[in-house]
C-alpha cells in the first residue's frame, strides 16, 4: 500500500526528529525474516529505547539529508530496517545481538556521531559494555588501591598482635 504525499511528509518528519536527537544509526537488511522474529526484534528495541523502523529508502534519504548521518544515503539500497538511538551503542547492540541468533538479518552499515561505520565497526560498537558496566568497572579500579591498603594495614595489625602475644 503506497503512501500519499501527506503521509510521506509525516513519516519523513517523524524520522527526521528521531535522527536529530540520535547518536547512532544502523542499517540492516532483513530479507527473509519471519514476522514473529521481527516482532521480537521490535519488542527488544522498544525496551532499550531504540527507534526501529522499516522505511522506503527514498524517505530515509530525505530524513537524513543535511544531518551528520547523510553519508549513509549511499548505503540505502534494498530492504532495510533502520535502528536509531540516542544512546551510542544501543542500536548497534540490538541489531548485532539479533543477527547472532538469526542469520537472515545482515548488518549493512552504520553511523556514529557523523562517522561512517562498516559492518565490523558496528559489531565492535555493539561489544562495548553498557554505561552501568563501565561505571562499575571504573569504581572497581578506583577502589582497588584503597582496599589493598586497608588489607595491608589489617595484615600488619594482625602480625603485630601475633608478635605481641
Amino acid at each position: 500500500m503506497s503512501l500519499n504525499l501527506n503521509d510521506k511528509k509525516a513519516v519523513v518528519a517523524e524520522v527526521s526528529a528521531k535522527v536529530a536527537s540520535a547518536q547512532t544509526v544502523v542499517l540492516a537488511e532483513y530479507r527473509g525474516i519471519e514476522v514473529g522474529h521481527l516482532t521480537q526484534l521490535r519488542a527488544s528495541a522498544r525496551s532499550k529505547g531504540v527507534y526501529l523502523r522499516v522505511l522506503k529508502n527514498t524517505l530515509a534519504r530525505r530524513a537524513v539529508e543535511g544531518t551528520a548521518f547523510s553519508g549513509l544515503a549511499s548505503e540505502m539500497t534494498g530492504p532495510l530496517i533502520y535502528a536509531i538511538s540516542e544512546d551510542a551503542v544501543s542500536a548497534a547492540k540490538i541489531l548485532s545481538d539479533f543477527a547472532k541468533s538469526n542469520d537472515k538479518l545482515v548488518i549493512k552499515a552504520g553511523n556514529y556521531a557523523g562517522n561512517p561505520l562498516n559492518k565490523a565497526a558496528v559489531v565492535a560498537l555493539a561489544n562495548i559494555p553498557s554505561r552501568e558496566v563501565l561505571i562499575a568497572q571504573l569504581m572497581g579500579v578506583m577502589q582497588a588501591p584503597v582496599s589493598g591498603f586497608a588489607r595491608a594495614l589489617a595484615a600488619l595489625a594482625a602480625k603485630k598482635e601475633a608478635e605481641a602475644a
